[in-house]
Protein backbone atom coordinates (compact mmCIF):
# COMPACT_ATOMS: atom_id res chain seq x y z
CA UNK A 1 0.00 0.00 0.00
CA UNK A 2 0.98 3.27 -0.97
CA UNK A 3 2.27 5.99 2.04
CA UNK A 4 -0.14 9.03 2.29
CA UNK A 5 1.04 12.64 2.68
CA UNK A 6 0.16 14.28 5.86
CA UNK A 7 -1.48 16.74 3.74
CA UNK A 8 -3.64 14.52 2.29
CA UNK A 9 -7.22 14.33 2.60
CA UNK A 10 -8.08 10.75 3.65
CA UNK A 11 -11.09 10.71 0.92
CA UNK A 12 -8.52 11.65 -1.47
CA UNK A 13 -7.99 7.94 -2.51
CA UNK A 14 -6.93 8.07 -6.10
CA UNK A 15 -8.55 5.73 -8.53
CA UNK A 16 -7.31 2.48 -9.39
CA UNK A 17 -6.82 1.73 -13.12
CA UNK A 18 -9.34 -0.31 -14.99
CA UNK A 19 -8.31 -4.10 -15.24
CA UNK A 20 -7.33 -4.77 -18.81
CA UNK A 21 -8.94 -7.39 -20.86
CA UNK A 22 -7.42 -10.77 -22.39
CA UNK A 23 -7.00 -11.51 -25.78
CA UNK A 24 -10.52 -12.84 -25.38
CA UNK A 25 -12.22 -9.90 -24.55
CA UNK A 26 -10.29 -7.66 -27.22
CA UNK A 27 -11.58 -5.74 -30.33
CA UNK A 28 -11.70 -7.76 -33.32
CA UNK A 29 -9.09 -6.49 -35.61
CA UNK A 30 -8.99 -6.54 -39.09
CA UNK A 31 -12.16 -5.93 -41.84
CA UNK A 32 -13.90 -9.16 -40.66
CA UNK A 33 -17.57 -8.03 -42.26
CA UNK A 34 -15.68 -6.46 -45.50
CA UNK A 35 -13.65 -9.34 -45.97
CA UNK A 36 -16.57 -11.96 -45.56
CA UNK A 37 -18.85 -9.52 -47.90
CA UNK A 38 -15.91 -9.90 -50.65
CA UNK A 39 -15.74 -13.80 -50.13
CA UNK A 40 -19.16 -13.59 -50.62
CA UNK A 41 -18.80 -12.06 -54.33
CA UNK A 42 -15.95 -14.47 -54.75
CA UNK A 43 -18.40 -17.16 -54.10
CA UNK A 44 -21.19 -16.50 -56.39
CA UNK A 45 -18.56 -15.98 -59.25
CA UNK A 46 -17.30 -19.24 -58.22
CA UNK A 47 -20.91 -21.21 -58.51
CA UNK A 48 -21.13 -19.12 -61.85
CA UNK A 49 -18.41 -20.60 -62.91
CA UNK A 50 -18.94 -24.35 -62.43
CA UNK A 51 -22.55 -23.63 -64.00
CA UNK A 52 -21.08 -21.88 -67.22
CA UNK A 53 -18.26 -24.70 -67.26
CA UNK A 54 -20.78 -27.54 -67.23
CA UNK A 55 -22.68 -25.42 -69.86
CA UNK A 56 -19.97 -25.48 -71.93
CA UNK A 57 -18.92 -28.85 -71.79
CA UNK A 58 -23.06 -29.88 -72.88
CA UNK A 59 -22.72 -27.82 -76.03
CA UNK A 60 -18.99 -29.19 -76.90
CA UNK A 61 -17.54 -25.86 -77.04
CA UNK A 62 -14.52 -26.92 -74.33
CA UNK A 63 -11.94 -27.05 -77.25
CA UNK A 64 -13.16 -24.03 -79.52
CA UNK A 65 -10.03 -22.13 -78.09
CA UNK A 66 -6.99 -24.49 -79.26
CA UNK A 67 -4.65 -21.56 -77.04
CA UNK A 68 -4.02 -20.56 -74.07
CA UNK A 69 -3.22 -16.96 -73.67
CA UNK A 70 -4.01 -15.92 -70.28
CA UNK A 71 -3.33 -12.02 -71.09
CA UNK A 72 -3.82 -11.40 -75.01
CA UNK A 73 -6.84 -14.19 -75.08
CA UNK A 74 -9.19 -11.54 -73.31
CA UNK A 75 -9.39 -10.00 -76.47
CA UNK A 76 -12.24 -12.00 -79.10
CA UNK A 77 -11.68 -11.75 -83.00
CA UNK A 78 -12.46 -8.49 -83.81
CA UNK A 79 -12.74 -8.66 -87.45
CA UNK A 80 -13.46 -11.24 -90.49
CA UNK A 81 -9.52 -12.25 -90.61
CA UNK A 82 -9.43 -12.87 -87.02
CA UNK A 83 -12.39 -15.28 -86.91
CA UNK A 84 -11.09 -17.17 -90.14
CA UNK A 85 -7.79 -17.82 -88.22
CA UNK A 86 -9.59 -19.22 -85.08
CA UNK A 87 -11.68 -21.45 -87.27
CA UNK A 88 -8.89 -22.30 -89.29
CA UNK A 89 -6.90 -23.52 -86.02
CA UNK A 90 -9.93 -25.29 -84.78
CA UNK A 91 -10.23 -27.25 -87.90
CA UNK A 92 -6.89 -29.36 -87.36
CA UNK A 93 -8.14 -30.85 -83.80
CA UNK A 94 -9.28 -34.25 -84.13
CA UNK A 95 -13.04 -32.98 -82.44
CA UNK A 96 -13.72 -30.81 -85.96
CA UNK A 97 -12.08 -33.18 -88.23
CA UNK A 98 -13.88 -36.63 -86.25
CA UNK A 99 -16.64 -35.11 -85.52
CA UNK A 100 -17.94 -31.71 -86.95
CA UNK A 101 -16.54 -31.67 -90.06
CA UNK A 102 -18.67 -29.52 -92.44
CA UNK A 103 -19.27 -26.63 -89.33
CA UNK A 104 -19.52 -23.59 -90.86
CA UNK A 105 -17.99 -20.49 -89.26
CA UNK A 106 -21.69 -19.23 -87.75
CA UNK A 107 -21.40 -22.78 -86.18
CA UNK A 108 -18.08 -22.50 -84.96
CA UNK A 109 -18.67 -18.81 -83.47
CA UNK A 110 -21.75 -20.00 -81.08
CA UNK A 111 -19.11 -22.87 -79.08
CA UNK A 112 -16.48 -20.22 -79.45
CA UNK A 113 -18.20 -17.62 -77.39
CA UNK A 114 -19.45 -20.30 -74.83
CA UNK A 115 -15.75 -20.97 -74.69
CA UNK A 116 -14.01 -17.28 -74.42
CA UNK A 117 -17.50 -16.83 -72.00
CA UNK A 118 -15.55 -19.25 -69.86
CA UNK A 119 -12.66 -18.46 -69.48
CA UNK A 120 -13.19 -14.42 -69.62
CA UNK A 121 -15.46 -15.44 -66.05
CA UNK A 122 -12.04 -16.82 -64.91
CA UNK A 123 -10.17 -13.61 -65.43
CA UNK A 124 -12.81 -11.67 -63.77
CA UNK A 125 -12.62 -13.72 -60.58
CA UNK A 126 -8.58 -13.54 -60.82
CA UNK A 127 -9.09 -10.09 -61.29
CA UNK A 128 -11.93 -9.76 -57.83
CA UNK A 129 -9.85 -11.49 -56.06
CA UNK A 130 -6.10 -9.38 -56.83
CA UNK A 131 -8.54 -6.43 -55.99
CA UNK A 132 -9.71 -7.37 -53.39
CA UNK A 133 -6.75 -9.22 -51.26
CA UNK A 134 -4.08 -6.15 -52.35
CA UNK A 135 -6.56 -3.37 -51.51
CA UNK A 136 -7.19 -5.50 -47.77
CA UNK A 137 -3.10 -5.68 -47.52
CA UNK A 138 -1.91 -2.36 -48.57
CA UNK A 139 -4.95 -0.73 -46.24
CA UNK A 140 -3.92 -3.11 -43.21
CA UNK A 141 -7.59 -4.67 -43.03
CA UNK A 142 -6.87 -8.29 -43.26
CA UNK A 143 -7.61 -9.66 -39.64
CA UNK A 144 -4.99 -11.54 -38.16
CA UNK A 145 -4.25 -15.02 -39.49
CA UNK A 146 -5.76 -14.69 -42.46
CA UNK A 147 -3.36 -13.26 -45.10
CA UNK A 148 -1.95 -16.74 -45.74
CA UNK A 149 -5.52 -18.19 -46.35
CA UNK A 150 -6.69 -15.65 -48.76
CA UNK A 151 -3.64 -15.89 -50.63
CA UNK A 152 -4.41 -19.49 -50.40
CA UNK A 153 -7.30 -18.52 -52.74
CA UNK A 154 -5.30 -16.67 -55.24
CA UNK A 155 -3.00 -19.02 -55.66
CA UNK A 156 -5.46 -22.02 -56.23
CA UNK A 157 -6.95 -20.05 -58.92
CA UNK A 158 -4.03 -19.50 -60.95
CA UNK A 159 -3.39 -23.29 -60.37
CA UNK A 160 -7.17 -23.71 -61.67
CA UNK A 161 -6.26 -21.89 -64.80
CA UNK A 162 -2.97 -23.91 -65.22
CA UNK A 163 -5.08 -27.23 -65.10
CA UNK A 164 -7.85 -25.69 -67.69
CA UNK A 165 -5.75 -25.76 -69.95
CA UNK A 166 -3.74 -29.19 -68.94
CA UNK A 167 -7.44 -30.80 -69.69
CA UNK A 168 -8.17 -28.90 -73.05
CA UNK A 169 -5.00 -29.79 -74.57
CA UNK A 170 -5.99 -33.57 -73.84
CA UNK A 171 -8.45 -33.09 -76.85
CA UNK A 172 -6.24 -31.30 -79.43
CA UNK A 173 -4.66 -34.47 -80.39
CA UNK A 174 -4.56 -38.27 -82.13
CA UNK A 175 -7.95 -39.17 -82.22
CA UNK A 176 -9.86 -37.66 -78.58
CA UNK A 177 -13.16 -35.80 -79.60
CA UNK A 178 -13.14 -34.68 -76.03
CA UNK A 179 -11.27 -33.90 -72.94
CA UNK A 180 -9.62 -36.68 -71.13
CA UNK A 181 -12.49 -37.59 -68.29
CA UNK A 182 -9.33 -37.59 -65.24
CA UNK A 183 -8.52 -34.36 -66.37
CA UNK A 184 -12.08 -32.69 -66.39
CA UNK A 185 -12.76 -34.39 -63.13
CA UNK A 186 -9.30 -32.62 -61.64
CA UNK A 187 -10.17 -29.28 -62.95
CA UNK A 188 -13.96 -29.70 -61.58
CA UNK A 189 -12.80 -31.19 -58.58
CA UNK A 190 -10.09 -28.10 -57.90
CA UNK A 191 -13.25 -25.95 -57.81
CA UNK A 192 -15.30 -27.45 -55.16
CA UNK A 193 -12.75 -27.21 -52.97
CA UNK A 194 -11.94 -23.56 -53.97
CA UNK A 195 -15.22 -23.18 -53.62
CA UNK A 196 -15.55 -24.85 -50.38
CA UNK A 197 -12.68 -22.93 -48.29
CA UNK A 198 -14.46 -19.70 -49.44
CA UNK A 199 -17.60 -21.04 -48.01
CA UNK A 200 -15.84 -22.25 -44.87
CA UNK A 201 -13.83 -19.05 -44.65
CA UNK A 202 -16.92 -16.98 -44.93
CA UNK A 203 -18.65 -19.23 -42.31
CA UNK A 204 -15.38 -18.39 -40.09
CA UNK A 205 -15.55 -14.95 -40.54
CA UNK A 206 -19.20 -13.98 -39.26
CA UNK A 207 -18.00 -15.06 -35.92
CA UNK A 208 -15.51 -13.40 -33.78
CA UNK A 209 -12.43 -15.51 -32.70
CA UNK A 210 -13.54 -14.97 -29.18
CA UNK A 211 -16.96 -17.10 -30.00
CA UNK A 212 -14.91 -19.51 -32.08
CA UNK A 213 -12.81 -20.29 -29.37
CA UNK A 214 -15.70 -20.49 -26.85
CA UNK A 215 -17.38 -22.71 -29.46
CA UNK A 216 -14.88 -25.02 -29.81
CA UNK A 217 -15.07 -26.46 -26.18
CA UNK A 218 -18.63 -27.58 -26.82
CA UNK A 219 -17.86 -29.60 -29.81
CA UNK A 220 -19.18 -32.60 -30.72
CA UNK A 221 -16.18 -35.14 -30.89
CA UNK A 222 -18.29 -38.37 -32.71
CA UNK A 223 -20.19 -36.04 -35.12
CA UNK A 224 -17.87 -33.80 -35.68
CA UNK A 225 -15.73 -36.69 -37.42
CA UNK A 226 -19.04 -38.30 -38.81
CA UNK A 227 -19.50 -35.37 -40.54
CA UNK A 228 -15.67 -35.37 -41.67
CA UNK A 229 -15.88 -38.49 -43.55
CA UNK A 230 -19.75 -37.00 -44.93
CA UNK A 231 -17.68 -33.84 -46.86
CA UNK A 232 -15.03 -36.52 -48.21
CA UNK A 233 -17.57 -39.41 -49.29
CA UNK A 234 -19.62 -36.00 -51.18
CA UNK A 235 -16.21 -35.08 -52.22
CA UNK A 236 -15.78 -38.39 -53.98
CA UNK A 237 -18.79 -38.26 -55.54
CA UNK A 238 -18.67 -35.11 -56.89
CA UNK A 239 -15.52 -36.89 -58.74
CA UNK A 240 -17.35 -39.91 -59.91
CA UNK A 241 -19.89 -37.67 -61.56
CA UNK A 242 -17.13 -35.43 -63.24
CA UNK A 243 -16.26 -39.12 -64.84
CA UNK A 244 -19.67 -39.88 -66.11
CA UNK A 245 -19.58 -36.23 -67.80
CA UNK A 246 -16.45 -36.81 -69.35
CA UNK A 247 -17.51 -39.56 -71.24
CA UNK A 248 -21.14 -38.55 -71.25
CA UNK A 249 -21.64 -42.02 -69.38
CA UNK A 250 -24.80 -40.86 -67.85
CA UNK A 251 -26.69 -41.12 -71.77
CA UNK A 252 -26.47 -44.94 -71.80
CA UNK A 253 -27.97 -47.42 -69.70
CA UNK A 254 -31.08 -45.69 -68.93
CA UNK A 255 -33.22 -47.94 -67.01
CA UNK A 256 -33.38 -47.92 -63.28
CA UNK A 257 -32.54 -49.38 -61.18
CA UNK A 258 -30.54 -52.00 -63.11
CA UNK A 259 -28.44 -51.24 -65.88
CA UNK A 260 -29.28 -52.88 -69.13
CA UNK A 261 -32.07 -55.69 -67.29
CA UNK A 262 -28.80 -56.69 -65.02
CA UNK A 263 -27.32 -55.17 -61.63
CA UNK A 264 -23.99 -54.53 -63.64
CA UNK A 265 -23.50 -53.24 -67.16
CA UNK A 266 -22.64 -55.82 -69.97
CA UNK A 267 -18.59 -56.34 -70.33
CA UNK A 268 -17.33 -53.68 -67.54
CA UNK A 269 -14.18 -54.73 -68.01
CA UNK A 270 -13.62 -54.73 -72.02
CA UNK A 271 -10.73 -52.43 -72.14
CA UNK A 272 -7.18 -53.15 -71.79
CA UNK A 273 -4.94 -52.30 -69.34
CA UNK A 274 -7.72 -52.93 -67.09
CA UNK A 275 -7.06 -49.54 -65.12
CA UNK A 276 -8.71 -47.87 -68.23
CA UNK A 277 -12.09 -48.67 -67.50
CA UNK A 278 -12.73 -46.99 -64.62
CA UNK A 279 -11.93 -44.19 -66.61
CA UNK A 280 -13.42 -44.76 -69.85
CA UNK A 281 -15.61 -47.59 -69.85
CA UNK A 282 -19.33 -45.78 -69.91
CA UNK A 283 -20.75 -48.94 -67.99
CA UNK A 284 -18.63 -49.40 -65.18
CA UNK A 285 -17.82 -45.38 -64.54
CA UNK A 286 -22.27 -44.97 -64.23
CA UNK A 287 -22.22 -48.03 -62.06
CA UNK A 288 -19.70 -47.03 -59.81
CA UNK A 289 -21.71 -43.38 -59.65
CA UNK A 290 -24.56 -44.99 -58.85
CA UNK A 291 -23.13 -47.53 -56.01
CA UNK A 292 -21.27 -44.53 -54.15
CA UNK A 293 -24.71 -42.56 -54.55
CA UNK A 294 -26.51 -45.23 -52.58
CA UNK A 295 -23.22 -45.41 -49.79
CA UNK A 296 -23.00 -41.63 -49.60
CA UNK A 297 -27.03 -41.62 -49.05
CA UNK A 298 -27.02 -44.10 -46.39
CA UNK A 299 -24.55 -43.12 -44.71
CA UNK A 300 -25.86 -39.63 -44.73
CA UNK A 301 -28.92 -41.01 -43.29
CA UNK A 302 -26.92 -42.73 -40.25
CA UNK A 303 -25.21 -38.92 -39.80
CA UNK A 304 -28.56 -37.60 -39.64
CA UNK A 305 -29.84 -40.25 -37.05
CA UNK A 306 -26.94 -39.60 -34.88
CA UNK A 307 -27.27 -35.65 -35.49
CA UNK A 308 -31.08 -35.67 -33.92
CA UNK A 309 -29.42 -36.95 -30.48
CA UNK A 310 -27.20 -33.34 -30.80
CA UNK A 311 -28.84 -30.89 -27.73
CA UNK A 312 -28.05 -27.92 -30.10
CA UNK A 313 -30.93 -26.67 -32.52
CA UNK A 314 -28.85 -25.47 -35.24
CA UNK A 315 -27.02 -28.94 -35.17
CA UNK A 316 -29.74 -30.99 -36.15
CA UNK A 317 -31.42 -28.35 -38.47
CA UNK A 318 -28.03 -28.42 -40.42
CA UNK A 319 -27.83 -32.20 -40.92
CA UNK A 320 -31.85 -31.70 -41.97
CA UNK A 321 -31.03 -29.68 -44.32
CA UNK A 322 -28.31 -31.98 -45.59
CA UNK A 323 -30.47 -34.77 -45.52
CA UNK A 324 -33.08 -32.81 -47.20
CA UNK A 325 -30.92 -31.37 -50.51
CA UNK A 326 -29.27 -35.00 -50.26
CA UNK A 327 -32.71 -36.58 -50.97
CA UNK A 328 -33.15 -34.26 -53.86
CA UNK A 329 -30.17 -34.92 -55.38
CA UNK A 330 -30.85 -38.91 -55.41
CA UNK A 331 -33.97 -37.82 -56.92
CA UNK A 332 -32.64 -35.78 -59.88
CA UNK A 333 -29.68 -38.47 -60.44
CA UNK A 334 -32.20 -41.12 -61.34
CA UNK A 335 -34.52 -38.60 -63.15
CA UNK A 336 -31.47 -37.23 -65.68
CA UNK A 337 -30.53 -40.87 -66.14
CA UNK A 338 -33.63 -42.16 -67.16
CA UNK A 339 -34.04 -39.15 -69.53
CA UNK A 340 -30.51 -39.86 -70.83
CA UNK A 341 -29.13 -36.68 -69.33
CA UNK A 342 -30.27 -33.26 -71.33
CA UNK A 343 -28.68 -30.63 -70.93
CA UNK A 344 -31.39 -28.92 -68.83
CA UNK A 345 -31.53 -31.66 -66.27
CA UNK A 346 -27.61 -32.48 -66.47
CA UNK A 347 -26.80 -29.03 -65.70
CA UNK A 348 -29.90 -28.78 -62.58
CA UNK A 349 -28.18 -31.93 -61.34
CA UNK A 350 -24.81 -30.27 -61.52
CA UNK A 351 -25.65 -27.16 -59.55
CA UNK A 352 -27.67 -29.36 -56.81
CA UNK A 353 -24.39 -31.07 -56.08
CA UNK A 354 -22.98 -27.61 -55.60
CA UNK A 355 -25.58 -26.97 -53.05
CA UNK A 356 -25.00 -30.13 -51.53
CA UNK A 357 -21.08 -29.87 -51.17
CA UNK A 358 -21.71 -26.35 -49.28
CA UNK A 359 -24.68 -27.40 -46.94
CA UNK A 360 -22.60 -30.52 -45.96
CA UNK A 361 -19.48 -28.00 -45.17
CA UNK A 362 -21.78 -25.62 -43.13
CA UNK A 363 -23.34 -28.75 -41.48
CA UNK A 364 -19.55 -29.49 -40.59
CA UNK A 365 -18.91 -25.91 -39.58
CA UNK A 366 -21.98 -25.83 -37.27
CA UNK A 367 -20.42 -29.39 -35.25
CA UNK A 368 -16.87 -28.53 -35.05
CA UNK A 369 -18.15 -24.29 -33.72
CA UNK A 370 -21.82 -24.97 -32.47
CA UNK A 371 -23.56 -21.28 -31.87
CA UNK A 372 -24.22 -21.12 -28.41
CA UNK A 373 -27.95 -21.95 -27.18
CA UNK A 374 -30.26 -21.08 -24.37
CA UNK A 375 -31.45 -23.87 -22.14
CA UNK A 376 -35.00 -22.80 -23.16
CA UNK A 377 -34.47 -23.72 -26.66
CA UNK A 378 -33.12 -27.16 -25.78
Amino acid sequence: MAQRSIFQEVGDTPEKPAPKGGMIDARPRGARKAVRAWLFVLFALVVVMIAVGGLTRLTDSGLAITEWAPVTGAVPPLNAEDWQSEFDAYRQIPEYQLQNAGMTLAEFKTIYWWEWGHRQLGRVIGLVWALGFFGFLLTRRIPPGWTGRLLLLGGLGGLQGAIGWWMVSSGLTGTMLDVASYRLATHLGLAFVILGLIAWFALHLSRSEAELLQARRNREATLMSLGGVLVALTFGQILMGALVAGIDAGRNYIDWPLMAGGFLPPDPFQIEPLWRNFFENDGLVQFIHRMWAYALAAFGLFVFWRARRSPLTATRGAYTVVIAVMALQVLLGIVTVMYSAPWTLAILHQFTAVVLWVVVLRARHQTAFPKPQSLRAT
